[in-house]
């Protein structure tokens, strides 16, 4: 194992951190060694958003129609009453 030390850490920062290792009873080393193996499995790749809703939504029958752009008639927007 490695040793890694951290300085100028924010009086708060650790403080908070403190009482997030006391609520899940581990030491402040142990809950440190936690948020950052669990911040390094995170994927920093971006999302594809369209892929995941065609995904979410696929096999439920549902379809959307996008409406035609150059031949969709829109409504004026009017502000008040």
């Amino acid at each position: 194992m490695s040793m890694l030390t951290v300085r100028d850490l924010d009086p708060e920062v650790k403080e908070k951190l403190r009482q997030r290792a006391a609520r899940h009873g581990r030491s402040m080393e142990a809950e440190a060694r936690l948020i950052l193996a669990a911040a390094v499995e995170t994927s920093d790749e971006p999302v594809d958003l369209v892929a995941s809703i065609r995904e979410h939504f696929s096999g439920t029958g549902i379809e959307l129609v996008r409406p035609d752009r150059k031949t969709a008639a829109q409504r004026p927007i009017t502000f008040g009453s």
